[in-house]
């Protein structure tokens, strides 16, 4: 089946400051906004009963509208706590779903947080090294000088 292109056609919708290419399918296109991943695309769909194999530059205003105002409000439409992003936070104990800078701040706090209470993660977040347990003798040493200056041959010079 190949793309058909009407006059209500938008190449690109600007949803929660975010561009997404209406080209792609729905449910995928909404993954562009940062704190909504596949899973949580697809049930917001559902939820405001918008077909995810449409295109996403085939959506009216009220559909956008309504696919917002879940992203925002997830609990008023019967999202299960267990669906959002930010379960129990650690300043005020709410369950709620942060998407774009809200979630990148918390994230940010998270991390400072765990810096200033000099827990293990906060530890490995400062000195830049790997937080969750991979191996690091052979990898991630991107950015780093290896070996001696000038090669092995320089040494027996």
């Amino acid at each position: 089946m190949s793309l058909q292109m009407t006059s209500e056609f938008q190449h690109i919708l600007r949803v929660l400051n975010t561009n997404i290419d209406g080209k792609r399918k729905t449910m995928f296109a909404m993954t562009k906004i940062i704190g909504v991943g596949k899973r949580f695309s697809n049930l917001i769909c559902k939820k405001a009963e918008v077909d995810v194999n449409r295109r996403a530059g085939t959506l009216t205003n009220e559909e956008i509208e309504k696919l917002v105002a879940i992203i925002n409000n997830p609990k008023a439409f019967k999202v299960p706590n267990w669906f959002v992003n930010r379960q129990r936070d650690f300043v005020g104990g709410k369950t709620s779903q942060c998407v774009i800078n809200v979630l990148i701040a918390a994230v940010r706090s998270d991390i400072e947080r765990m810096k200033k209470i000099r827990v293990h993660r906060g530890i490995r977040h400062f000195w830049g090294h790997r937080v969750r347990g991979q191996h690091t003798n052979a990898t991630g040493r991107k950015g780093k000088v290896l070996g001696m200056p000038g090669g092995a041959n320089a040494a027996k010079n």
